[in-house]
């Protein structure tokens, strides 16, 4: 790697890999030691008229912004290139499908932003490694939305393609390119650092949730319900039994 500073190398390959290691290993150590604690802490009981308006909000973008990731850093610049996507059509449909997803997570961590800070009996459920995993994410949101808006919506654009993709995909090759990273813009590299450091915290904070998914429930048996027709009782109150001396069995 001739031409890169010892800093580059650090922060760029060796902090990567260590999330990666933290994530791993993290998600091994939870699932061993803490399979109680294994869940979202739930504050529906706490409040609910917000949660139900900012979680569904919040996840549906949430899920398309991860659907753009995947298309936009881990598929090839040049296999959209070979079906027939010029570069400018995708820049556009990018910068078009981001910023829906960007307006459906600013609404849900609005909704769910203002419930944890200023409803008491769900900030007081709060632990500080979800308060750091929560600060994170925002500044992860607040970078992504900027990249989509600002620059790939107003600006000039920019192709992450051929820099931050191409960095991305080589720390799972076993060779990342330190230099495609290195001058890609500021704000990109800020997104970046602040994903690795998310991931690191993961397995730590509520995240882990996102793992649970009740996939076994599509082979759960069904429950059969029965149904049966109701009798009324001869007599209100008495199912069915009438008055009569005592001592007399029924």
């Amino acid at each position: 790697m001739s031409g890169i500073t010892g800093f580059q190398l650090w922060w760029w390959v060796i902090l990567p890999y260590l999330a990666l290691a933290t994530f791993v290993i993290g998600h091994i150590w939870r699932y061993r030691y803490d399979q109680f604690g294994w869940t979202s802490r739930s504050t529906e009981l706490q409040e609910k008229k917000l949660l139900k308006w900012g979680s569904p909000i919040f996840h549906y973008g949430t899920f398309a912004a991860i659907s753009g990731h995947i298309i936009g850093i881990l598929i090839p610049e040049r296999w959209t290139h070979d079906i027939g996507i010029p570069e400018t059509a995708y820049r556009w449909f990018s910068a078009g499908a981001g910023t829906l997803a960007a307006v459906l997570i600013i609404v849900g961590v609005a909704i769910l932003a203002g419930r944890r800070l200023f409803v008491a009996r769900v900030r007081a459920t709060t632990s500080p490694v979800d308060w750091v995993a929560l600060i994170l994410l925002a500044i992860v949101i607040v970078m992504g939305i900027a990249e989509t808006i600002g620059v790939g919506l107003l600006g000039h654009g920019y192709n992450y393609r051929q820099s931050v993709a191409l960095w991305f995909r080589g720390l799972f090759a076993g060779n990342p390119d330190v230099r495609a990273i290195a001058h890609a813009p500021f704000l990109y590299q800020l997104h970046a650092t602040a994903a690795w450091a998310v991931i690191a915290v993961w397995p730590f904070s509520r995240l882990v949730h996102a793992w649970s998914a009740p996939v076994w429930y599509l082979w759960r048996p069904f429950v059969v319900y029965r149904s049966r027709r109701a009798t009324r009782p001869n007599e209100p109150g008495t199912s069915g039994r009438r008055w009569r001396r005592i001592g007399v069995h029924y």
